[in-house]
């Protein structure tokens, strides 16, 4: 149930989705996505949905990881990335394999423990990650070319506009619980932003603080 045939066939799956971008594709068909999972789950980890980690945490749906990915690099692949919501960490891990550098915070010590364990097996070198409220970014290494959210708030937190450059594309869903959006946001040289709904979706909340 972890084989490279069953990476094939959520890849096909996914594709039949929508999904088009070669380079997430043949990301998410090499990136074991098992191993970012509770081994009682591995029977599941090629379903196209997402699962539980813990914390009240889920890794995402795999559509909706690569729909992300192919919405913020769908105008030229950003040289560095900022991630809020680290979990399980395979969305960083996607992004790691097209973009230069990641960086990736988390909110949840013992999930970005697991999440770095994860990223040194792997042999991910590309990719740092914090221990932080992920609602405050990373500003110390601000401006970012990219920036994408993996929880959903009623809106984007100024302090990650700020964070993004001119020219950069936030990647974020937006909502309540029950009514939420994905939303893509671009920065023009001006500083103005623009905003693309790219469709329903559904995540965790984005809570404050660190835990």
């Amino acid at each position: 149930m972890t084989s490279q045939r069953a990476r094939d066939r959520l890849v096909a799956k996914l594709v039949e989705e929508g999904i088009r971008d070669e380079r997430v594709l043949e990301v998410i068909r090499h990136l074991p996505r098992h191993h970012f999972i509770d081994q009682a789950l591995h029977s599941r980890a090629y379903e196209n949905t997402a699962l539980p980690i813990g914390h009240g945490q889920t890794i995402s749906q795999p559509w909706i990881v690569a729909r992300m990915t192919e919405a913020l690099i769908e105008r030229g692949v950003p040289e560095r990335v900022l991630e809020i919501g680290t979990g399980s960490g395979y969305q960083a891990a996607v992004l790691a394999g097209i973009v230069p550098t990641v960086y990736t915070v988390e909110r949840i010590e013992e999930l970005l423990r697991q999440a770095r364990r994860r990223f040194r097996q792997l042999g991910i070198e590309n990719l740092r990650s914090r221990h932080d409220d992920g609602k405050l970014g990373w500003p110390s290494d601000a401006p970012f070319d990219g920036i994408i959210l993996t929880a959903a708030g009623d809106r984007i937190p100024v302090q990650l506009l700020d964070q993004l450059k001119p020219g950069g594309v936030l990647v974020a869903p937006v909502g309540s619980p029950s009514q939420q959006v994905l939303v893509r946001l671009s920065k023009d040289d001006k500083g103005d932003v623009i905003r693309e709904e790219l469709g329903a979706v559904s995540f965790v909340p984005l809570l404050g603080g660190i835990g």
